[in-house]
């Protein structure tokens, strides 16, 4: 019997088990006495852990304080943990084994604690939910089944993201996962060729470690390197021997690129390795197999990342280079194996897969530009887990839940902790006991929201991306009507638990993403309800202050922030803009998909949000003149652009805007000159490059000049490439 089939039989027994009473049981507490011991089989501090904890949880649970020894006679009703499992149980997976009236809990790595975690689920029927949030029922005795138990996670490493992990170490505990700190040396796990061989140290001296293309070397913070230059290979070594010396006990790190794309090195011998390979993977896993070679004894791990997702044709990494591959861009609605973006993964994964047993995969799972914006994505969890787990994947990141408040992101990391651990477990019973420990008597209404809005989205035929807005589902499943809906569910939720005041807060935590995709939706409207704004305004920011959300998105942006930003940029306007609905011509056609909005928009009223999804047009890597025709000469004192700040998407201010005026549309004369200083701030910002003249001019057209950065700096991860400027609304006051 293989390992798998044994695993399915033994859980099958054990959920036999839970239905019918124990016939033979090692008894631990009986009408709230002790009556068994909890016994140290070694003195690891995982072994004492996985003693302390039980002990701890089970005196929450029956009042009984279980006695911890070591060393003694084992007797009838012992528990006798120990971290020396042998084969079949692998990293991190455990076994209970009776004999002689007592049970056995052996574990490999961290298994004796996730063993006694599995005992208090199942026969404690306690359950952890979120940070120092967990059900722990009362009861008279504690039993366990003396029947043989062999349970293994379907990946070695496991590891999501959720504010909690960092709050509450029992949690991380519970959800049986891991961080970076645990596995790789100085937490080098990503990104970290700057780490590795600083710009600010190499850059200056030797350019020629660093990549070539577009006809010159781009050493900077950003930069990838030039792999086939042999002295990088020394100098890359030297550095990891020294982080492994002072890291003693560690024996993986990651040796990846830094992030962006198109920044590949293009040097001839690059070029030469990556043209027999069929793109850029040839020269990292080139690079990759030398080093590994010099460290036959450590691991060493490497993004799959934008360009170099897929594997390359003939080169094959070592069996101690481990492969992590990103699915960054594909769509959300449906699993990775049903849309076209994810065919593309899924060929990169069956590529890998031929040719390595060692891949980590990064799976995201939320909305990055709006952890608040509604992704129901849940259905989609479990077959992309099994299809990573069925093509050889051994460690997983499934990157889904950030911060407070975030749509569902306690269940999320719940949800995906679970399927790590057993990719085969039953979801809609996981989904009703999420929701039934957690919302109480409201669960049904909130699962019943979770059903319609993934019908609502499957109707709509719209993808569900990443760096998505809300705007983008105005019509599918945040249209009127669906919102409508879902506030309707959740009135009755709240009514269902409106004696708890805790399960209250819950509830009304979980509506933040519906309030949020409301004022989203409402700045793109013509025609705003001033007080409505105002009132959804303020609970949306009084809420995140209560429930302490701190962040809108992964640039850090806070509610408090975005609050005060929609009052002053999106809400009805006191002074009216003569612009408005002004003929705007551009000097260069704009690009797809951005030639669909139109130059219209920029004199439409409506202010572009925090992604570029909507509202915004841009232009690349160049210059513009854009001409603006009021329709009849008008007087006025200000001219102001409305620019997006986003450097996550390649997106920065222009250098200069320089505005002039003319009443026939051929001699311009001078109005001002905005000069805009670089930034470098990771937060999503907006600026207004706006002049204002010492007295009146009257004009019926504007040119507006700007300047374009046009060339990622050194500073930023797209070097040397393209960078767009985006812009929205035209001001004349």
């Amino acid at each position: 019997m293989c390992i798998r089939d044994r695993k399915k039989y033994i859980l099958f027994a054990l959920a036999l088990a839970l239905c019918v009473p124990f016939l033979n049981a090692v008894d631990l507490v009986k009408n709230h006495k002790p009556v068994g011991r909890i016994v140290l089989a070694d003195t690891t501090a995982v072994s004492r852990s996985a003693a302390e904890l039980l002990q701890k949880w089970v005196k929450r649970i029956t009042d009984a304080e279980l006695p911890v020894v070591q060393g003694a006679k084992i007797k009838n009703n012992d528990l006798v943990i120990s971290s020396c499992a042998q084969s079949p149980v692998t990293e991190d997976g455990f076994s209970l084994t009776p004999r002689q009236g007592a049970l056995f809990l052996d574990g490999a790595d961290k298994g004796a604690l996730y063993g006694v975690v599995s005992l208090l689920e199942q026969y404690g029927r306690c359950n952890y939910w979120s940070e120092n949030e967990f059900t722990a029922p009362v009861a008279s005795a504690f039993s366990i089944p003396d029947q043989p138990v062999v349970d293994n996670p379907a990946f070695r490493y496991r590891q999501s993201q959720n504010y909690a992990l960092h709050t509450d170490p029992e949690y991380r505990i519970w959800m049986r996962l891991e961080e970076p700190r645990d596995e790789f040396a100085s937490q080098l796990w990503v990104h970290t060729f700057n780490r590795l061989l600083p710009s600010e140290i190499y850059g200056k001296n030797h350019p020629e470690y660093y990549a070539y293309f577009n006809g010159a070397r781009h050493p900077g913070a950003a930069s990838q390197w030039c792999l086939t230059n042999p002295e990088v290979l020394d100098v890359v070594a030297q550095r990891i021997d020294s982080i492994f010396r002072a890291n003693p006990g560690k024996s993986m790190i990651s040796v990846s690129q830094n992030d962006g794309n198109r920044t590949n090195c293009t040097c001839p011998e690059c070029a030469r390795i990556d043209s027999i390979e069929g793109g850029p993977t040839g020269s990292l896993i080139y690079f990759l197999n030398k080093l590994a070679e010099r460290f036959p004894d450590k691991q060493f791990s490497t993004l799959a990342y934008l360009y170099t997702m897929h594997p390359p044709k003939h080169i094959k990494p070592r069996e101690n280079v481990n492969i992590m591959l990103c699915d960054i861009d594909c769509y959300r609605e449906v699993p990775l194996t049903d849309n076209a973006t994810g065919q593309d993964f899924m060929n990169a994964l069956h590529g890998w897969a031929r040719i390595s047993n060692n891949i980590f995969v990064w799976d995201y799972g939320i909305n990055f530009d709006g952890y608040l914006t509604p992704f129901p994505n849940f259905d989609i969890l479990q077959p992309n887990i099994r299809t990573f787990r069925d093509n050889n994947v051994k460690m997983h990141f499934s990157q889904i839940a950030g911060s407070r408040g975030g749509d569902f992101a306690e269940l999320r990391t719940w949800l995906v902790s679970k399927l790590m651990w057993n990719p085969d477990a039953s979801v809609d019973s996981l989904m009703q006991v999420f929701h039934t420990g957690y919302y109480g008597a409201a669960a049904p209404y909130i699962l019943q929201y979770h059903r319609d809005m993934k019908r609502a989205l499957a109707d709509s035929g719209q993808g569900l991306w990443i760096y998505d807005s809300p705007v983008t589902h105005k019509r599918g499943m945040l249209s009127p009507e669906m919102i409508a809906r879902y506030h309707s569910l959740f009135s009755d939720a709240m009514r269902a638990v409106s004696d708890d005041s805790l399960l209250r807060a819950r509830v009304e935590r979980a509506t933040l993403p519906i309030l949020y995709s409301e004022l989203e939706i409402a700045r793109t409207e013509p025609h705003k309800d001033a007080a409505d704004l105002t009132a959804k305004l303020n609970r949306l920011d009084s809420l995140c202050a209560l429930y302490r959300v701190d962040a809108l998105n992964e640039r850090t942006n806070s509610p408090s922030e975005y609050c005060a930003l929609y009052r002053e940029r999106y809400m009805p306007r006191q002074r009216p803009n003569l612009a408005s609905g002004a003929s705007v011509y551009a000097s260069s056609p704009l690009r797809a998909p951005y030639h669909l909005l139109g130059t219209g928009s920029l004199t439409d009223g409506i202010y572009g949000g925090a992604t570029f999804k909507d509202s915004w047009i841009g232009w690349e890597g160049e210059d513009v003149t854009l001409t603006i025709d009021l329709g009849a000469e008008k007087q006025f004192t200000t001219i102001g652009c409305d620019f997006l700040h986003q450097l996550g998407q390649w997106i920065l201010l222009p250098k200069s805007v320089t505005y002039a005026t003319s009443t026939d549309g051929t001699d311009y004369v001078p109005f001002g000159t905005v000069t805009i200083p670089e930034d470098n701030d990771v937060r999503v910002k907006f600026l207004n490059a706006s002049h204002t003249s010492a007295s009146p001019v009257t004009a019926r057209y504007i040119k507006v000049d700007i300047e374009g950065t046009k060339i990622c700096p050194h500073w930023h991860y797209g070097v040397g490439n393209k960078c767009w400027f985006f812009l929205d609304e035209i001001t004349v006051e």
